[in-house]
């Protein structure tokens, strides 16, 4: 080969390798997450007074594992909805009774972890407290998991009432014996709230709010949430007695997706 030949060849191996070089995607950069609207306020900034006990921050829901997107135990809710509860709040206090909220605002991700996790029909971990009637396969037929929630707009609240002094709640520990949402109050997992016939999040229809086999004080406790929160201009889901929704809602047709976490609220 001559000198000449070699020296072409040269700079079209090198022209090659620049080709590659700048035909090759820009590695991937990770987006930054988003934020809340104005209009989106920490529950506790608006009445501190209302008890927390956010489960999908835990291991203790039905997924057995900490939730995505739940990244500090903060309840987030549009401020309409949070002033609601302020003032159905004080109502309750008068008669020796807190709020207690499991659940508020919740992102997108969080709606789509649960989707993966009822497609996974191995995964039964949390089935024998939170789902012992149902059969995993119809979890979407019978309504319990959707791949939309209201809660992802931002004015729905899951919670229950506790009567006060408060009791503490004992943390669940990971692979503990389960017990059914339905069972009787001292034998299902201890909560501090009243007594409602079930637990939170329990997937049986015996949470419906109005189902005639719940009575006497479940049944008054129950009335109880229901009343506080009407007034002040909640509606409840008729299928969970834990689950409300502030009318009119603020953002009625967005479902967001900014992580729980004081850094996604506006500053």
């Amino acid at each position: 080969m001559t000198a000449f030949a070699t020296a072409l060849r040269g700079l079209t191996v090198a022209a090659t390798a620049l080709f590659a070089v700048a035909a090759a995607p820009a590695p991937a950069e990770a987006r930054p997450d988003p934020h809340a609207p104005e209009g989106f306020v920490a529950l506790r900034d608006v009445d501190p007074t209302i008890l927390q006990e956010m489960r999908y921050v835990t291991p203790h829901n039905f997924v057995g594992e900490r939730i995505d997107g739940y990244r500090q135990p903060l309840c987030i809710l549009t401020e309409p909805a949070a002033k609601a509860l302020h003032k159905a709040q004080r109502a309750l206090l008068r008669k020796g009774y807190s709020l207690k909220v499991y659940d508020c605002y919740r992102p997108q991700r969080a709606v789509d972890h649960f989707v993966r996790w009822a497609e996974d029909l191995g995964d039964e971990r949390m089935k024998a407290e939170f789902y012992p009637r149902v059969d995993k396969s119809r979890l979407f037929e019978d309504g319990y998991i959707a791949k939309k929630s209201g809660h992802s707009r931002g004015s729905t609240v899951d919670l229950t009432v506790v009567r006060l002094p408060a009791a503490p709640t004992r943390p669940y520990i990971p692979g503990e014996p389960l017990k059914p949402c339905y069972a009787p109050r001292g034998e299902r997992f201890p909560d501090n709230s009243v007594d409602m016939g079930t637990g939170y999040d329990c997937f049986d229809t015996l949470s419906h709010t109005d189902d005639p086999r719940v009575t006497g004080k479940q049944r008054a406790h129950r009335d109880l949430l229901r009343n506080a929160l009407t007034k002040t201009g909640f509606v409840n889901l008729p299928e969970e007695w834990w689950h409300f929704t502030y009318k009119p809602e603020m953002f009625p047709e967005t479902y967001f997706d900014f992580p729980v976490s004081r850094r996604s609220l506006p500053r």
